[in-house]
């Protein structure tokens, strides 16, 4: 099967926590993610199982989904938040974030995709699956579905418009050799808030130096 949905995945209060905590996160700034994410926001944590409760700690909110979603078999992980908008869209992809730290990963066992909100004016912002040039499926957002799919898929997010914004929250979930996971993080966030803090930081620096 390529992929599979599982509704009315969490209380929905839960769903209002992930959405709140995600948007007031300081890391939560326009994507660090590659040209294939167009007009989108969020940030990315990488991590191994053996550090879960070091994500649990530093994001008590993805405890939940991460209880919920994580495939028992996969060692290693790719967790961002994902904010389309009118005119947001994500080009044909196939996911393997994990490439800059391990240059021969293969893709991710399986993605999973929690819709956590979506726009009851939504036009647009179906997520599209293909193997090879073959489309398999073509799933439109409903809150509070948990989706997962084989991680070899090529995918899209067609073009949204809609006055609200849609949010998921998204894992690639790798099994790797010993040898790959060496090369992968222990824990590490990605986040352009972070960079431009860090130059912030060392333009300050380098002002007291003068």
């Amino acid at each position: 099967m390529f992929y599979h949905q599982r509704s009315q995945a969490f209380a929905q209060d839960y769903l209002s926590e992930l959405q709140g905590q995600i948007l007031a996160c300081p890391y939560f700034a326009v994507n660090n993610l590659n040209r294939d994410f167009v007009g989108t926001k969020g940030f990315s944590v990488v991590f191994r199982r053996s550090h879960l409760q070091t994500v649990e700690q530093q994001f008590p909110y993805f405890g939940r989904y991460l209880e919920q979603a994580l495939q028992s078999d996969c060692n290693a992980f790719y967790l961002n938040p994902l904010l389309l908008k009118s005119g947001s869209r994500v080009d044909p992809h196939i996911d393997r974030s994990l490439r800059s730290y391990c240059k021969t990963i293969d893709p991710p066992n399986v993605v999973s995709v929690l819709y956590i909100k979506v726009p009851s004016d939504l036009v647009g912002g179906e997520l599209v699956l293909r193997s090879h040039t073959r489309q398999i499926g073509q799933i439109r957002p409903q809150a509070n579905t948990l989706v997962f799919f084989q991680g070899d898929l090529t995918h899209s997010v067609n073009p949204v418009s809609s006055s609200g914004f849609r949010l998921s929250l998204v894992c690639e979930q790798y099994n790797l050799e010993d040898i790959q996971l060496r090369e992968i993080p222990e824990f590490k966030l990605e986040s352009r808030a972070i960079n431009v803090e860090n130059k912030v930081k060392q333009r300050s620096k380098a002002k007291l130096k003068h």
